[in-house]
């Protein structure tokens, strides 16, 4: 029997509840998208994922997994999947980007529970579809949504589908969400990122933080011999929200110029690279409405500063699916889903928000906090990774 289907087979339990006669409608066939369908469906509900995108795909890049998302890999039964589909990191480690040197080494090897994993998004996709279509999950591609009503959805090619509960995993730039709360109009915050992901065989299974006075790049490596690499730079200018946008290699190499030739080394290897505008969104005041509700980016989009965004995703399609599960009643589940959630996803944000100016502190400032960092890791390591328990050791699956 192969993982997906011992998952199902374990999780048989879960159908006893609400969701047992529930129809579901999910819009968006990301991560978000197929985490909720696939929560669902092990629950028993029948369950559709519309993707607006002819196939389900990542564009090429990586994420972590941290332990509170892998209990819900875990609890779904795709932990064994996960482990060979990705690295176990084995610690984090902030570096100073100028001269090269580690300031810190943080062991990730004494985490409770669930390893830390470092995936290609592509992956994890793959994981999480193939489970859908083990559990019963329909999956629509090049399906538009053009209105999403109360209990429908019309799409572009003109099918109107009708469901129990429809689900807004859309994104950051979600069509649900101003369905619940009016349009919203994100602003730019001063950063600018580049993604690529280059060949790099025999790297240590580390995440590293390379920090510069207003800049700042994070790069750990991959399944396959690859490293996927996230640079940061503050600017004044920016036009477009995504990170659809190609750019040229060397915009990467001018920027991060003086930086160390270990740094330098990594950048030169990189051949296709796209750029991106940081933006900030409002959390969504309204996370559901009747029979419309919303998760993961669309509701509480975050900077890729705590490798968060995918996680708590992951935790709230665990979170929604059971409570709608326990509760009968929709309104008093959504209710409930979104006040147990929004408390923890702000709490993530606002670190995530403190990471992006301490990466790129400069003069003093950044002298005393390398300072700080290197007394920490010669002195008390496990302080670094204790004030984040609240974080990695949560455990939605216990709730």
């Amino acid at each position: 029997m192969n993982a997906a289907k011992k998952s199902i087979a374990t999780t048989k339990t879960m159908m006893a509840g609400a969701n047992h006669r529930r129809s579901v409608a999910v819009i968006g066939g990301g991560i978000a998208g197929l985490a909720a369908a696939l929560c669902f469906a092990r629950r028993g509900a029948h369950v559709r994922v519309f993707e607006q995108a002819q196939e389900i795909k990542e564009v090429g890049a990586g994420l972590q997994i941290t332990p509170n998302g892998g209990v819900v890999l875990a609890a779904l039964g795709l932990g064994a999947e996960a482990d060979e589909m990705s690295l176990k990191a084995t610690g984090i480690e902030p570096m100073d980007a100028l001269s090269g040197q580690r300031i810190a080494h943080f062991d990730l090897s004494n985490l409770h529970g669930q390893p830390y994993r470092l995936f290609h998004r592509a992956d994890l996709l793959d994981i999480l579809a193939r489970a859908c279509v083990e559990s019963g999950v329909t999956i629509t591609t090049n399906a538009r949504a053009d209105e999403i009503g109360d209990t429908h959805v019309r799409f572009s090619g003109g099918e109107t589908v009708h469901a129990d509960l429809i689900i807004g995993a859309d994104g950051l730039h979600s069509r649900v969400r101003p369905e619940l709360n009016g349009a919203d109009a994100p602003f730019f915050t001063g950063q600018v990122a580049w993604r690529s992901v280059i060949r790099m065989p025999h790297a240590e299974p580390v995440a590293r933080i390379w920090m510069a006075p207003g800049r700042h790049i994070v790069t750990y490596p991959l399944i396959g011999g690859r490293m996927n690499i996230v640079a940061v730079q503050e600017r004044d200018d920016w036009s477009d929200e995504g990170w659809h946008y190609f750019d040229e290699p060397q915009s990467v190499l001018n920027v991060f110029a003086d930086c160390a030739p270990e740094v330098m080394d990594i950048l030169s290897q990189v051949q296709t690279v796209r750029r991106w505008g940081l933006f900030r969104h409002p959390v969504a005041k309204h996370w559901h409405d009747g029979r419309r509700v919303i998760l993961g980016d669309a509701a509480h989009p975050t900077l890729p500063f705590l490798a968060q965004g995918a996680n708590l995703a992951i935790e709230d399609a665990w979170v929604l699916a059971a409570t709608c599960d326990a509760i009968e009643d929709l309104d008093l589940a959504l209710a409930k889903y979104q006040s147990s959630r929004r408390p923890r996803v702000e709490r993530a944000i606002g670190v995530a928000n403190e990471n992006a100016r301490n990466y790129h502190l400069s003069g003093i400032k950044r002298r005393v906090a390398h300072a700080g960092l290197r007394t920490i890791g010669a002195a008390t390591p496990g302080l670094f990774l204790k004030r984040l328990d609240w974080l990695y050791d949560h455990d939605v699956t216990k709730g």
